[in-house]
């Protein structure tokens, strides 16, 4: 017995079954990219020297590096001649 559009029910079986494979292989297609797109220790991977400078100049600059260089280059001495001033900074001379 065929149906209205002339499909028969073998052929409508046959049918859903391709569409069951097509699913399937699409499901696995799936499953396999969101693998690799989780991936993240294979991502960081290649950039870990350029993570763990980035990581060092950040912990400096949170530390307050950039301020005790500074007040180390322009500290106040009794000693040498000043070369620059700047506020009450000042570089010394120490020869």
């Amino acid at each position: 017995m065929a149906t209205t559009d002339g499909r028969t029910p073998e052929r409508i079986k046959d049918e859903i079954e391709s569409e069951r494979t097509e699913l399937a292989h699409a499901v696995e297609e799936l499953r396999a990219g969101l693998g690799e797109a989780t991936d993240i220790a294979g991502k960081l991977r290649p950039k870990l020297p350029l993570l763990a400078g980035g990581a060092v100049g950040a912990g400096f600059v949170v530390a307050g590096g950039i301020g005790a260089v500074a007040r180390l280059a322009m500290r106040r001495s009794r000693e040498g001649e000043p070369r620059a001033k700047i506020g009450r900074f000042s570089l010394v001379d120490r020869r």
